[in-house]
């Protein structure tokens, strides 16, 4: 049986790359990489690399790479911001504090 990728914003078919691309940012974000914190930002602002657009998951992830210290995420935070609504920015800083309880409870 093969796997086929999908991607989540309109269904289509997406390459076995794409996914990968986000699983190992995935992975790299949970050992504490603030670079990829900041591409995982930039692909769900985008709708890239098979992921839908989603600016809650792109504030989360732009807003755990700002505390880490990546400049450029604390902007483009702030650009995304003007596009979305006071209950879907504490939304995802809500997201944001519970991946950080998560991987600090699995490093523990």
């Amino acid at each position: 049986m093969k796997t086929v990728w999908v991607n989540t914003a309109d269904a289509t078919p997406c390459s076995e790359s794409e996914d990968l691309l986000v699983a190992n940012c995935l992975v790299a974000a949970a050992e504490g990489d603030f670079t990829a914190y900041f591409d995982l930002g930039v692909a769900y602002s985008t709708g890239s690399h098979g992921i839908g657009c989603d600016l809650i998951e792109a504030h989360k992830w732009f807003n755990l790479a700002a505390v880490a210290g990546h400049e450029e995420a604390a902007i483009c935070r702030a650009e995304i911001s003007d596009d979305m609504t006071a209950r879907e920015i504490a939304e995802a800083q809500r997201r944001a504090r519970e991946w950080l309880a998560a991987t600090s409870r699995k490093a523990a």
